[in-house]
């Protein structure tokens, strides 16, 4: 069975340039509004199970949370759904932002 792999904020940013991947961002509307990583499309985790199925599988996708715990739940949850790429954003939104890089808001 495939597993997701664990990205960093290095990984990623490199990602957003080189390649077309789909960044989701699984957190709540409130913390969303608070910044989000260009791209991000919002699907907070609670809502994963319903509407997963509406992406698709085959395409490179970024799970990211604050912290890494709940993307971690999401990518998980999408390898176990068929998923071939779905990665985590280790350190989650916090490493964005101590690395530096940019937000939306």
């Amino acid at each position: 069975m495939t597993e997701f792999k664990n990205i960093d904020v290095l990984e990623l940013s490199t990602l957003l340039v080189q390649r077309s991947i789909r960044l989701i961002d699984v957190r709540s509307e409130s913390e969303f509004t608070q910044g989000y990583i260009k791209g991000a499309n919002l699907l907070p985790l609670h809502l994963i199970p319903i509407r997963l199925h509406e992406l698709d599988n085959l395409a490179p996708t970024v799970f990211y949370c604050r912290v890494g715990a709940r993307s971690a739940q999401a990518a998980a949850f999408a390898v176990s759904k068929g998923f071939t790429q779905a990665y985590n954003l280790q350190g989650g939104i916090m490493a964005w932002k101590q690395a530096g890089l940019p937000l939306e808001m």
